[in-house]
């Protein structure tokens, strides 16, 4: 049978508002059953305390167990490559943090790109690091740390969580902007790290604030600056690396996504309960707890920032030659 050019528009319109009466209500109805929210860390950490914080919240405001489910592994990508092949209907979320970004830029052989086959929720906290040298270490400021290291080349090894860890190129982007040439030293993990720095064995190092605030307050680190664009209510007097070097900022950024061609009215449905939540004074406080600030916006306002950090991280990891391990 053949059909007119108006039948076939007819049929194609139908089925178009069809799938858009889906949509409509799919986002109605959601959640339909438990929310799996994968974590590309091991439990215990930073992003699985996020994780576990925002989805309590969640689970109270759907009526729906948010789970969190641990995948470790590949810095992150693992979780990236579940998340992305789940079905798009907002049942399967990925807890997005900057490492993933950076750990795209260091290889171009990864099957799942976070860009490109994860949907941006909603954004959570931005974590900034303090870089921090012992109490005996020749320069207090960041002018006299930059004028230390261009004295004396080759001597200042800088200590990190890994190689292409934010901190790791946090540094790095301090190097190129203050025109020195620290000594990377990578370690598994930041207590060892701190251990060897407190020991005298690196001279510095760029670390989570909630990892270094104990050691500031006993007096084994001295705190020289912060990574974040204004100063810090944990640290109101520690100066940040940007009123001596304009434009620098590091920090790591944790939010919410989904897999690309979930539906917008269940993505902006979550956006909406992420945002009342960093409203919550209750909440708000235990985020801020972890050393950050909340990051709130739309679905958009994540992506471009998701996106930014990718391009930004980007030059920097090609401009130090970075390695992935």
């Amino acid at each position: 049978m053949k059909l007119s050019r108006r039948k076939v528009m007819n049929l194609v319109a139908g089925g178009a508002s069809l799938s858009a009466f889906s949509q409509v209500a799919w986002s109605q109805t959601y959640p339909a059953r438990p929310v799996r929210m994968v974590v590309g860390f091991p439990p215990g950490g930073r992003d699985d305390l996020i994780a576990r914080l925002i989805g309590q919240w969640l689970s109270e405001q759907f009526g729906q167990p948010f789970v969190i489910e641990n995948r470790p592994g590949a810095t992150g990508n693992l979780a990236v490559e579940a998340v992305s092949r789940a079905a798009p209907d907002g049942h399967t979320l990925l807890l997005l943090s900057t490492s993933v970004a950076v750990n795209m830029t260091l290889s171009e052989k990864l099957d799942d790109n976070p860009i490109r086959d994860i949907a941006p929720v909603g954004g959570i906290i931005r974590v900034p690091s303090v870089m921090v040298v012992r109490p005996s270490f020749p320069a207090k400021t960041i002018p006299e740390f930059i004028a230390y290291a261009k004295a004396n080349p080759g001597r200042i090894n800088m200590a990190s969580v890994g190689i292409g860890s934010v901190p790791h190129i946090s540094g790095e982007l301090f190097n190129m902007m203050a025109g020195i040439k620290m000594v990377h030293v990578p370690y598994r993990g930041a207590a060892l790290a701190q251990t060897d720095l407190i020991g005298g064995h690196v001279q510095v190092m760029f670390v989570a604030i909630s990892a270094a605030i104990d050691y500031i307050r006993n007096g084994q680190l001295r705190p020289l600056s912060v990574t974040a664009a204004k100063r810090l209510e944990a640290l109101p007097n520690i100066p940040t690396v940007g009123e001596f070097l304009p434009g620098y900022e590091a920090s790591v950024v944790n939010g919410i996504g989904a897999p690309k061609d979930t539906p917008a009215g269940i993505v902006n449905k979550i956006n909406n309960e992420i945002n009342a939540g960093l409203a919550d004074p209750k909440l708000k406080a235990r985020i801020s707890e972890l050393g950050g600030a909340v990051f709130v916006g739309s679905p958009s306002d994540f992506g471009k920032l998701i996106a930014d950090e990718t391009e930004k991280w980007a030059k920097v990891t090609r401009a130090a030659n970075i390695k992935p391990e």
